[in-house]
């Protein structure tokens, strides 16, 4: 199978795409014909080696995958050859035609979503739901900020808000991610790069502060995002979790990831540095195999 690589922890020159043979599995794993692969932050930080936990090298990346079912171990109960399937890759591996998965970390993929949405799905809705539902307990009524509004984990974020019966705000940094902002259905939208946005935000709501503000880079906004919340608020950290309410808001409707752009697997080079270097996200980028 041919699979991107790094065999040393640095740029994304250290991407090589490589023949490498299909990995086998146990027996309560399954083997998934990969159809599309999310690209993240995160696998960027692996690639440099600067995350606190890293894989032995040589190593692929890539933590979520869409695709189907190609064989399944002698345990695997739920699944069967040909099932369509999204699948959360705690290990790593995504970046390749085939992947072993924990039959615990395969989950159904929808008709009414395409693989590359599939491929967008765990990391981005299950560290929002993880943020916003299990760590901040959002509550109808409630008034969200989504500062990154037009990244996956904020569209997520986003997303899920509404569907539990929020008000929400949300940021990017052009025009083109502002109209994503509100096509996924956000009822403010503000231009961070703007002078006074905050203030702004603030006003369009009533000026009494948000209840909950999800910040996805708090390394440079979170000391203002403090000036702006009410004196109850929450600010969410990030991780994952559960998948029972996404799979019930892909069905639902409310589930729907926004594809930025599909990459070739020879492209992660390219894909590395947009994921990063990119002024103004607009949804999910992935690799279409």
């Amino acid at each position: 199978m041919r699979a991107v690589r790094i065999h040393k922890f640095g740029g994304p020159d250290n991407l090589k795409l490589e023949d490498i043979p299909v990995p086998s599995f146990r027996d309560s794993e399954v083997l998934v014909r990969v159809n599309a692969a999310g690209i993240n932050p995160v696998d960027t930080y692996i690639r440099e080696g600067a995350y606190a936990t890293l894989p032995k090298l040589p190593a692929i990346l890539g933590r979520e995958v869409a695709g189907i079912v190609e064989d399944v171990g002698d345990g695997v109960s739920n699944l069967k050859k040909g099932d369509r399937v999204f699948a959360l890759l705690p290990e790593n591996g995504g970046y390749a035609e085939f992947v072993a998965c924990k039959e615990e970390n395969v989950y159904p993929l929808s008709e009414k979503l395409s693989f590359s949405q599939g491929s967008g799905l765990c990391i981005p809705y299950f560290t929002a739901y993880r943020a916003l539902v299990t760590k901040c307990r959002i509550k109808p009524g409630e008034i969200l900020l989504v500062h990154g509004a037009s990244g996956a984990v904020g569209i997520a974020a986003v997303q899920i808000a509404k569907a539990y019966g929020l008000t929400v705000a949300g940021t990017a940094g052009t025009i083109e991610g502002m109209d994503v902002v509100k096509k996924v259905g956000a009822d403010h939208v503000f231009n961070h790069r703007e002078k006074g946005y905050l203030n702004n935000a603030v006003a369009a709501i009533g000026g009494h502060g948000f209840n909950v503000v999800l910040e996805n880079l708090a390394n440079v906004n979170l000391g203002a995002d403090l000036t702006v919340l009410n004196q109850q608020a929450r600010v969410a950290e990030e991780t994952q979790e559960t998948a029972e309410v996404i799979l019930r808001g892909i069905e639902s409707g409310w589930v729907n990831p926004v594809i930025s752009r599909e990459y070739k697997l020879d492209e992660a080079t390219e894909a590395h540095h947009d994921i990063i270097r990119t002024t103004g996200a607009r949804g999910k980028l992935v690799f279409k195999l």
